[in-house]
């Protein structure tokens, strides 16, 4: 019952948009709104708007969705098209011009490109608009990212779900069983299906014979990127009195005795400056649980200090972080190529331009 209420207050928002829009055009009448395809669920059509404007008839068949995900989108929009050229064929009327219309709460840039692509006319709560018929002409583009949109988005990359994609985008051509995929990823299969449906739903993995693959990496990391929060966490900042090559041998022997106790590995700038050199800078990072945390320090007799330190090392809340790690040279340890990346996005200025330099020596895929 809950459900049918919820659907049935969107599909009551989504007319008053509409109506509150359609209130802006000249001339323009609502003649009457036929509700009646409501009782036939899956019909392809929420509701029918019929409209005059200086003795033209038009008639706008629009569907209400509660999310805007690509698949979504795509699967609404033929509907609509069927819907339209039924209603077209059962009641022939030449004199009436028949316009589908998607509705939801909001809609990427991406979708409505779908939808622009589809010949299907858009309006999202958010603003976003492209309306189309009888000489009636409106496009408008809201403030891009939402609140709404980044919240789904979280969930989608949340650290459980994080951990799938990692894997996925590790071998991305490959096809995964999701029991593979859950045994990979270290979650359970429900936590799988959930993550495929998100992907299968925004259009950038498909379900096949063979099992789920990635379809459209490349859109997978941008949104990825868009929604990402670096992991929370204790940070410490240490100074060390090593530097140069002396440092460097003795961070390898610190990571390996730190990996015999614990978890450790080096992440950010320091992690790119071995996946692909770019921007060198006079800190190094580390990711570590506390037996690493402690290794680290007595390895590299670092010493707490409030700034100004050389030395940066965050002991995240989610130690499903470490699954995630490369081996680039005999004891070192590195945040994956994917995990550098986005740390690295994070960072701005030089940050940011060693995040694309990483990217683009790494992780391209033609998809």
């Amino acid at each position: 019952m809950k459900n049918i209420d919820l659907l049935k207050s969107l599909e009551e928002e989504a007319e008053a948009k509409l109506q509150d829009l359609l209130a802006i055009v000249p001339d323009l009448r609502i003649e009457a709104i036929d509700r009646s395809a409501l009782a036939a669920p899956d019909s392809g059509v929420d509701l029918i708007m019929r409209l005059t404007r200086g003795g033209a008839r038009h008639h706008l068949y629009v569907e209400v969705k509660s999310k805007g995900q690509p698949r979504i989108v795509r699967a609404a929009a033929y509907q609509l098209l069927h819907y339209t050229q039924s209603a077209s064929q059962s009641a022939p009327q030449p004199d009436v011009s028949r316009t589908p219309v998607f509705m939801a709460p909001y809609l990427s840039p991406a979708v409505r490109d779908i939808c622009r692509s589809l010949a299907i006319c858009y309006l999202d709560f958010e603003g976003n608009c492209w309306l189309q018929f009888g000489g009636v002409f409106i496009d408008h583009r809201a403030p891009p990212k939402p609140k709404v949109e980044r919240r789904e988005l979280r969930t989608v990359f949340a650290p459980k779900s994080a951990q799938v994609l990692r894997a996925m985008v590790r071998e991305p051509a490959r096809a995964w069983r999701l029991a593979e995929l859950a045994q990979t990823s270290h979650v359970s299969i429900g936590h799988v299906s959930n993550v495929k449906q998100a992907l299968i739903d925004h259009e950038w993995a498909e379900a096949g014979d063979a099992g789920l693959r990635l379809t459209h990496a490349n859109a997978l990391l941008d949104a990825w990127c868009d929604a990402y929060d670096p992991p929370k966490g204790r940070e410490y900042s240490f100074h060390t009195v090593y530097h140069g090559a002396q440092l460097k041998s003795r961070i390898s022997d610190a990571l390996r005795a730190a990996n015999d106790h614990g978890a450790a590995m080096m992440a950010s700038f320091s992690a790119a400056d071995w996946l692909a050199a770019y921007a060198r800078t006079p800190t190094e990072f580390f990711y570590a649980d506390e037996p690493g945390l402690q290794m680290l320090k007595d390895m590299l007799n670092l010493r707490a200090v409030e700034q100004g330190g050389n030395i940066i090392i965050t002991i995240p809340d989610d130690h499903d972080l470490f699954l995630d790690k490369t081996v680039v040279a005999p004891g070192i340890v590195c945040t994956s190529p994917v995990q550098t990346y986005l740390d690295l996005s994070q960072r701005g200025g030089r940050g940011a331009e060693a995040a694309d330099h990483l990217r683009n020596m790494l992780l391209k895929w033609n998809d």
